[in-house]
């Protein structure tokens, strides 16, 4: 479970960080791919923390976790900003 886990995750985070990308500006499509995130993340911790731990993949799991965190924080932040209108006086 844990290797499995592992590149189940890795392969999410590709996915999410190319097309995280692609649409910045929509807010809605942010805000649920980070919630997803979350779900991944608290996944992570789960098959990390309790299943029998590989040892070549152990460190790259923790990093693809916290990476992971790293970029659920990024989404947050586009998906909930306030954008405002440059073109207001």
């Amino acid at each position: 479970m844990f290797a499995w886990s592992f590149w189940i995750l890795a392969i999410w985070f590709i996915i999410n960080v190319i097309w995280m990308w692609f649409v910045l500006d929509q807010q809605s499509k942010q805000k649920t791919f980070a919630w997803i995130n979350v779900v991944a993340v608290i996944w992570g911790f789960w098959a990390f923390y309790g299943a029998t731990p590989v040892s070549g993949l152990s460190t790259w799991f923790q990093v693809l976790i916290w990476v992971n965190v790293i970029l659920a924080l990024v989404q947050f932040y586009f998906g909930y900003r306030h954008l405002t209108n440059s073109a207001r006086s």
